[in-house]
């Protein structure tokens, strides 16, 4: 089906009151795993390529763009695609004409004044362009191989009255917020501040962004998208489902030089995975939750 809009599918679960799921492509298989794994769930999704993706595929954008998009249009499942974690300008210009219908634009290392300034400016050029722009306020570690920060550790979490402000001042569309997540968690052992949550929510009148996911236990994820939050981010737990696969297989029969043999079981893994997250982060699961390998309702038709 074409290609839905990352901000038609934020808006759509805010109204709802249930979260949106967004993963991180880095492969071919991550792209067909996650259109794999909504469809398998009922639900849409967001399928994002970071700017660590895209220099990873030698700092061309168009190749890996267009077979995620190609991806995501062969699905019967509603797909975006949303570029991520954008610090260059040019970059950021590259998705015009790539079928990005959104951007999270990251100054988020820069100061105050200087990441209101950049981000108002990224803002400006791509609501001239019909493009939705994301913009992260506070510091979510763990990315490049900073170490993980709690949501207390001082001047980390998100102000509510600085967000506020921000928002106003760069007129984003999605803030991205800095309550207890780390981005590249492998295990899932993050305590989430929701009262922090439930302060931004009523400080801030765009949707709010959890990134660093993966490392989120299914009830904080749910608790959270209770308290406000709508664009859950995960991207680790593909890697983690991916490269546990690959291993297992290897180590089983470590003469196979054909990597279908092992891409395939990769590639479901990570299927897997993202059907399961999206049973929790939309709200069609119930107990313990699937990522805990419970068993989940099938979603009330229309979902």
């Amino acid at each position: 089906m074409p290609l839905v809009s990352t901000g038609e599918l934020v808006s759509a679960s805010a109204a709802e009151r249930h979260g949106i799921a967004a993963f991180n492509v880095i492969t071919l298989e991550h792209a067909e795993a996650i259109a794999a794994g909504a469809e398998q769930a009922g639900h849409p999704a967001i399928l994002q390529i970071s700017e660590n993706a895209v220099k990873f595929h030698g700092g061309r954008l168009s190749p890996v763009a267009a077979a995620t998009a190609a991806v995501a249009r062969a699905s019967s499942a509603p797909l975006s695609l949303h570029l991520d974690h954008v610090e260059s300008p040019d970059l950021l210009r590259a998705a015009d004409g790539e079928g990005f219908s959104s951007v999270m634009f990251d100054a988020s290392k820069l100061t105050y004044e200087a990441n209101v300034a950049a981000t108002a400016e990224a803002v400006a050029w791509g609501h001239a362009r019909g493009i939705w722009i994301e913009a992260e306020l506070g510091k979510v570690g763990g990315k490049d191989g900073e170490p993980p920060l709690g949501a207390h550790a001082p001047g980390v979490r998100t102000d509510p009255a600085e967000a506020s402000a921000y928002v106003r001042a760069t007129g984003v569309d999605a803030l991205a917020v800095a309550v207890g997540s780390s981005h590249a968690m492998t295990d899932r052992t993050a305590a989430l501040d929701h009262e922090l949550i439930g302060a931004l929510r009523r400080a801030v009148p765009v949707p709010l962004v959890l990134h660093g996911s993966s490392g989120v236990p299914d009830a904080e994820i749910r608790q959270a998208v209770a308290a406000g939050m709508v664009k859950i981010n995960v991207g680790t737990a593909l890697n983690t489902a991916f490269t546990g696969a690959v291993r297992t297989h290897l180590d089983a029969d470590p003469k196979t030089v054909d990597p279908r043999k092992y891409l395939v079981p990769a590639r479901e893994a990570m299927t897997g995975t993202v059907a399961a997250f999206l049973k929790v982060i939309s709200g069609w699961e119930t107990g313990r939750g699937a990522l805990e390998g419970q068993s989940v309702p099938a979603p009330l038709p229309g979902r």
